[in-house]
């Protein structure tokens, strides 16, 4: 079998294409891949490092008011087009996955073109303008929220979850090590992040909460973004139970051992508090495409899984009351968490594979 995939930009859109790619090898132990993405996204360095093949194409994402910016994207697309119709007719894959991210709509549109079967997996509660407009000529759109299919009317949909809760799932985790590993005793792990990119605000919160955080018998992990690292070590008080780290690698086995996250709403964040029952402290991003961060956590927030904080209300001392609440509640909400999970993410996407390939 031969897959072409492509979702860039964010952990969110590639993490899930990795997970499907996994359980399509376990499958097909002659599996040939190819990943498209861009250049200077985070694909870039994620996806080469997992040891899969990886080609980069140009192209931006459309601005939604009139910009000039806009003629220069068309004219990257039609060229990316126009490489990807020679790339596919060299590789000749079998099916063509897009997980998200502008770098996938000239992937999956020149698949459509050409007559090979495609397959998108939206992992947010709204959709993004990419899947909206290849939605009607896809033979699958895979959903991760209950309640999406509205999002698609004219499409063949299924709603399967994230492939990624299904991969930190699989995630063998020896505590002690990783305890020793980011020199934490043991007290409950609270693990803190703002999404693949580190967030700004949350980083002002968290600075302002360590004097608390730092009298709790917690111990905080607080992954602050590369590029915002620097900046938080300089103004972050010292605290010996507080741990600042500027970007983790491997997410899920910190996942396995956490007590409580306190994140955005990113879907494939969604997925992996669910898949393994975490409560959390839910920040949506107000930056984001129709407010959807704030529809992907709602179904915690309903639910009893999750407290949600706007940003507009975050604080230091938001931050820590709210922590506060989880832990003294932690039983009933990260039981109320797991009841949310997809445990077989991947392998209902996987089964889609499948069926458009046959």
């Amino acid at each position: 079998m031969k897959i072409m995939i492509s979702g860039g930009g964010t952990g969110g859109h590639i993490y899930p294409a990795l997970a499907l790619l996994d359980t399509l090898k376990q499958r097909h132990p002659n599996l040939e891949v190819l990943y498209i993405g861009t250049e200077n996204g985070l694909e870039a360095d994620l996806v080469p490092r997992a040891g899969v093949p990886f080609k980069s194409i140009r192209i931006a994402g459309l601005k939604r008011s009139l910009s000039l910016d806009n003629v220069k994207t068309a004219y990257w697309f039609v060229q990316s087009v126009l490489t990807l119709r020679k790339e596919m007719k060299t590789f000749r894959p079998d099916v063509v996955i897009g997980t998200g991210g502008f770098v996938s709509g000239p992937v999956v549109f020149t698949a459509q073109q050409l007559g090979i079967p495609t397959i998108l997996h939206e992992q947010n509660s709204i959709p993004g303008l990419t899947n909206k407009f290849l939605s009607k000529k896809a033979d699958r759109v895979a959903l991760s929220f209950a309640g999406s299919e509205s999002q698609f009317p004219d499409a063949n949909v299924r709603v399967i979850g994230n492939p990624r809760g299904s991969e930190v799932l699989k995630t063998t985790v020896n505590e002690t090590s990783v305890r020793a590993e980011y020199g934490i005793d043991e007290r409950p792990i609270v693990l803190i992040y703002g999404g693949s990119r580190g967030a700004e605000a949350i980083n002002r919160a968290v600075i302002e909460a360590i004097p608390e955080l730092a009298s709790e018998q917690v111990n905080v992990l607080y992954v602050t973004g590369n590029v915002h690292y620097d900046n938080v070590v300089a103004k972050a008080p010292k605290a010996d139970n507080v741990h600042v780290l500027p970007y983790v690698y491997d997410m899920p086995e910190l996942l396995a051992c956490a007590s409580l996250v306190v994140s955005r709403a990113g879907a494939s964040t969604i997925s992996e508090l669910t898949a393994l029952g975490l409560p959390s402290i839910l920040i949506p991003s107000p930056y984001v495409t129709a407010d959807h961060q704030t529809k992907n956590a709602s179904a915690l927030v309903e639910s009893g899984a999750a407290e949600l904080i706007k940003e507009g209300d975050l604080s230091g001392e938001t931050l820590v009351r709210s922590i506060r609440h989880v832990l003294a509640h932690h039983d009933e909400m990260a039981a109320a968490s797991k009841r949310l999970g997809f445990p077989h993410a991947a392998e209902s996407l996987a089964d889609l594979v499948e069926e458009v390939r046959a």
